[in-house]
């Protein structure tokens, strides 16, 4: 990240809200006890993803990779249906008590259902119509996971997939051996060539793209 980058992330911070006592806990937690902090949503994108909750209105939201439970809890906040949900899939069993220690600090345990296992063997059981998934797990099952929500996706649902710009890989030279980003590549040829769905990419991060379920293709 250059320097210019640096101030425009922290300009950025300075212009929106402040980010809540629960989340900064989290995050400084996260940052203490866990490999891989980089992972974490953190709180520019935690506001993003509750601003889009809060302008899709969801009613059942799926979230494939939880990590600690950050954009979780962040889009819990921008539910405001009643008896809302949040199915959260984590396939690492040593992250399950810190997260579900945070979803019960957020008072959040009757919205946020952690599920912890491969979302590849869990998602075709979830028996749910999904009005948002948030694509958040491993890159490599990017097309897997999509196909499988795809049917459990409302008519007009939306689909946010992470990571799509994979730290800039999707423009360099493909490496034999990087299947991470020969996955994220196959991913965004298959939704661009996908006409059942509008898409555009955000290039906030490391990428997001919106996917939104033409109405034409209902349940």
């Amino acid at each position: 990240m250059t320097s210019n980058s640096i101030e425009l992330e922290q300009y950025i911070l300075d212009h929106i809200d402040e980010e809540i006592d629960i989340l900064k806990e989290l995050n400084r937690q996260t940052h203490i006890k866990m490999l891989q902090p980089r992972m974490l949503s953190g709180h520019i994108q935690g506001q993003i993803l509750k601003m889009l909750c809060r302008m899709i209105n969801p009613k059942n939201i799926l979230e494939i990779g939880t990590f600690t439970g950050y954009s979780a809890i962040s889009m819990a906040m921008g539910i405001d249906q009643a008896n809302a949900t949040i199915d959260t899939i984590e396939i690492n069993d040593e992250n399950e008590e810190f997260i579900q220690s945070f979803i019960d600090k957020a008072g959040l345990q009757d919205v946020i259902k952690l599920h912890i296992g491969s979302a590849v063997d869990l998602i075709p059981g979830l028996n749910k119509t999904f009005d948002l998934v948030f694509m958040d797990g491993d890159k490599r099952e990017y097309s897997l996971y999509y196909d499988l929500v795809f049917d459990k996706l409302s008519s007009g649902g939306y689909i946010l997939a992470d990571n799509v710009l994979w730290d800039g890989k999707v423009v360099q030279e493909l490496q034999p051996n990087d299947a991470y980003t020969r996955e994220i590549l196959a991913f965004n040829k298959k939704v661009k060539e996908d006409d059942r769905v509008e898409k555009v990419i955000l290039p906030f991060r490391d990428g997001i793209t919106l996917i939104r379920k033409n109405k034409l293709f209902d349940q």
